[in-house]
């Protein structure tokens, strides 16, 4: 079986634009996704990319209005048209609910597409406990449970260890998919994933590509 290992942060509107197209591959390649959540700000600066903060006020009107935009009508998504109004809230304890379902299974799939709908569709603030308890409800979990669970001290170690782990790899943005070791950066590429998991890409592909 393949595997896809899926890098991404919990509040990233680029996970979220190809999350549902994520999911139809994974259904018709019978793809399992390994969850990777990370905290990213420190993924990216590790590889020479400015902080988020420092960003120009032109990268931040083109990325969070007519790219975004573009992508969620491309991709029938329903998305709010401005930014999120928590979009800088510490996003660690959702990222928790996700690694504590486990880093990959039906389950974990759900709740990491739930928590960036409920971000990028409904303006959902991540670190407001109230608001992930309903989500956690609403897919029939435990509530106190989960996020007991995810803010214990081994499922914040494991997002640390991904976010570690993420920068070792050369990742250098969310999401980034990695199929059979080769990465491909951003949800845009996922056409080009959904041929990689039929048919990894070798060299020679970059001349000669697969015919489907």
């Amino acid at each position: 079986m393949v595997e896809i290992i899926y890098v991404y942060s919990a509040h990233s509107a680029f996970a979220y634009l190809g999350s549902g197209k994520l999911a139809q591959i994974c259904a018709a390649g019978n793809v399992t996704l390994i969850h990777k959540p990370v905290l990213l700000s420190p993924v990216v600066e590790a590889q020479g990319s400015l902080p988020f903060a420092a960003r120009t006020q032109a990268h931040v009107d083109y990325f969070f209005g007519r790219e975004i935009e573009r992508w969620a009508a491309y991709r029938n998504v329903p998305i709010v048209n401005y930014r999120p109004t928590y979009h800088d809230a510490d996003y660690s304890l959702a990222s928790g609910m996700i690694i504590a379902l486990g880093q990959s299974g039906s389950a974990t799939d759900r709740m990491a597409h739930a928590v960036l709908e409920a971000h990028w569709r409904d303006d959902i603030d991540l670190s407001d406990k109230a608001s992930l308890h309903r989500i956690a409800a609403s897919l029939g979990h435990n509530a106190d449970q989960l996020l007991a669970q995810a803010g214990s001290d081994t499922i914040q170690a494991i997002l640390q260890d991904n976010s570690t782990w993420a920068k070792d790899q050369s990742v250098f943005g969310s999401p980034t998919y990695i199929v059979d070791g080769d990465p491909f950066y951003g949800q845009d590429r996922l056409e080009l994933v959904q041929a990689a998991v039929k048919h990894p890409f070798a060299p020679a592909d970059w001349v000669n590509p697969p015919v489907n």
